[in-house]
């Protein structure tokens, strides 16, 4: 006889789409923490390749809502790149074998609480994934049932949306020849899908049990940068469709190309694969796109980027000098829609319906920072420079004497510099100028511009390459990376009882004495100190006392802040790590923590454009030669 198994398919009936999607159980559901997950649910529809996507909302009576749905070509068989960063025993990762199809591709996964109706009204959480030209929302690194779990644990349940958009050339070309007749825009094809999953959500995420006037973008690396383009999109200033932000370690472009450049580098492409219409380009199979993904990403189209969004990303007050023009009046549904409170609300209380007690804002709250080695990213490339190349290529680039002298000795870079020791030097240059620094620009522009923002510094290590390298911080966050055999080893002798947290973590520290001791070096690492031996004498270098610490705390404050909660104080700075340190800190420590001061007299006299031109170049290593 045939074996029968019960197995639970949680179900929605969706009153407005007039349809029932049929998820499945997540695997770390209990009876304490019910988490349901709806899969593979597409969003919208692409009508043809380079056009812009439509929202979708054609369904049969029952979908099955118990797959992943396909994903943007991309090199296949490749690990994403936080796979890569992790450094993961291939054995360690699980296989993702998910079809890819550029017109069905967009489509979302739903992570949520068990039991939920049309009343619960939780706030949603969607997460933009990073990785450039390769990556999903399905992978298995942002799975939303650990962080959804912890919510319910809190008492504080949240709704987790991942989803696929367009990526490389079928997310970002852009030129005159593809403007269509009666477009105004071009190109930002990937921007205008998250901005169509957004429309999606405010329409229909209700019967999932969610609350559309409660969404959090959240997101890393250029997923992150994408969220800094829609908090400076024009639509967001007319009609805003998100209600707070978080941007983790993003990868900032600053010199995007406008149409006419775009068009030009696009028929270099087209020349390159023997194409002479966009007809032909349009009829081109995919897989012979895919590898010319990474030379294209956002366009300014003069439509989809405010005129002073750049102003946001410049260390200079410009931005000031369009104040005196602006009516600086607050639309009231914007008031309404971007409110905050220092205390915490109720669930639901962030609606869209207005509250005069809470000031307004004219970008949504946002959390922002980044990790100490986040230029890691590009260690590979960065690692063939010597030091000869590295100075000529930063004179060509910033073609100033005095202002280059003063660059070489903030970054201790010369053309005597040992060949095996410039790499390091360049990836705390590049660390800064691609990251660190338009991040801090960026955060203190828009604190100046009137909306909340709240600073944080990733310095905890990571529990495989032991340093706080890029997308460290996702490990934490998600709780889905399996640690290493040495992050499950508690302390030989000892625990976290025989610590006292103020002992660990001093609430301040003195800033008189020695200024090395707050200071953390985001490339050198010791391997003495992740030594760890049978004997129990070695101590490993993420403890899972650490570890836990990290995770722990990182999870209750995005949650917190999708609740609409002040994470911590205002004036503060949040650092996680090194060594499980976490909690609030004076600006002070900033300066130990980053190189503000340096970037002053380094950056400043450059400016962004040079500082960021020089920063893509280093990143992107030397020149190959024949």
């Amino acid at each position: 006889m045939p074996v029968t198994t019960n197995v639970f398919e949680p179900e929605v009936q969706h009153m407005v789409l007039q349809t029932v999607f049929r998820g499945v159980e997540h695997p770390l559901c209990t009876s304490n923490a019910p988490i349901h997950q709806y899969r593979g649910i597409k969003y919208a529809s692409v009508p043809a390749r380079f056009r812009q996507s439509k929202v979708f909302a054609s369904y049969p009576p029952l979908v099955d809502a118990s797959k992943y749905g396909p994903i943007c070509p991309q090199v296949k068989n490749m690990n994403s790149f936080e796979e890569a960063l992790f450094g993961l025993n291939e054995d360690d990762i699980p296989e993702q074998a998910l079809k890819q199809n550029e017109f069905e591709c967009l489509n979302l996964n739903i992570t949520c609480p068990g039991g939920l109706t049309s009343q619960s009204r939780l706030p949603v959480m969607v997460w933009v994934h990073g990785g450039d030209d390769r990556g999903h929302g399905s992978n298995w690194v942002y799975d939303g049932g650990a962080l959804v779990g912890k919510s319910i644990l809190l008492g504080k349940p949240v709704i987790l949306v991942t989803f696929n958009f367009r990526l490389g050339l079928f997310g970002f070309a852009a030129g005159p020849q593809l403007r269509e007749e009666g477009q105004e825009s071009v190109g930002n094809y990937a921007l205008r899908d998250q901005r169509t999953l957004l429309e999606w959500l405010h329409c229909y995420i209700a019967d999932f049990g969610g609350d559309p006037g409660n969404i959090t973008l959240f997101g890393e690396s250029s997923g992150a940068f994408d969220i800094v383009c829609h908090l400076l999109s024009t639509s967001n200033e007319t009609r805003p469709l998100f209600h707070r932000a978080i941007v983790q370690s993003a990868v900032f472009e600053y010199n995007v190309p406008d149409v006419a450049a775009a068009g030009c580098q696009l028929s270099r492409l087209m020349s390159t694969m023997h194409l002479s219409t966009i007809s032909q380009l349009r009829a081109i199979d995919a897989d012979q796109l895919i590898k010319f993904g990474r030379s294209v990403r956002v366009v300014d189209d003069g439509v989809f980027l405010r005129h002073d969004w750049k102003d946001f990303l410049s260390p200079e007050d410009a931005h000031k000098n369009h104040h005196h023009n602006l009516n600086l009046t607050v639309p009231k549904a914007l008031s309404a829609l971007r409110s905050h409170s220092h205390t915490p609300k109720p669930i639901g209380s962030a609606s869209s319906s207005s509250n005069p007690g809470l000031r307004s804002s004219v970008l949504q709250p946002l959390l922002i920072g980044d990790c100490a080695s986040d230029s890691m990213l590009w260690s590979t490339p960065i690692s063939y420079w010597t030091s000869a190349a590295a100075v000529r290529r930063i004179k060509a680039v910033c073609q100033s004497l005095f202002k280059t002298n003063t660059l070489f000795h903030t970054y201790d870079i010369s053309s005597y510099t040992p060949d095996e020791e410039i790499a390091e030097h360049i990836l705390e240059l590049v660390n800064d100028a691609r990251i660190a620094w338009p991040t801090d620009c960026f955060a203190q522009n828009s604190r100046r511009e009137g909306g909340g923002v709240w600073r944080y510094v990733f310095d905890q290590e990571g529990p495989w390459n032991c340093i706080p390298h890029h997308a460290a911080d996702l490990m934490y966050l998600f709780d889905n990376v399996p640690l290493p055999e040495s992050s499950t080893r508690s302390i030989a002798g000892s625990s976290m009882q025989d610590f006292s947290e103020a002992d660990m973590f001093p609430e301040s520290f003195s800033f008189e004495d020695d200024d090395d001791d707050i200071k953390y070096s985001p490339i050198v690492r010791d391997d003495d100190a992740m030594s760890s031996d049978d004997d129990g004498w070695g101590i490993p270098s993420v403890a899972s006392w650490s570890y836990s610490r990290v995770r722990d705390t990182m999870q209750e404050q995005w949650i917190s802040f999708a609740y609409g909660e002040a994470p911590f104080s205002e004036d503060k700075v949040f650092v996680f790590g090194p060594e499980g340190e976490t909690g609030e800190r004076s600006e002070s420590i900033f300066e130990g923590r980053r190189r503000r001061t340096l970037w002053k007299k380094a950056f400043e006299p450059l400016g962004m454009q040079v500082v960021h031109k020089m920063g893509v170049e280093l990143s992107r290593g030397p020149p190959l030669r024949n």
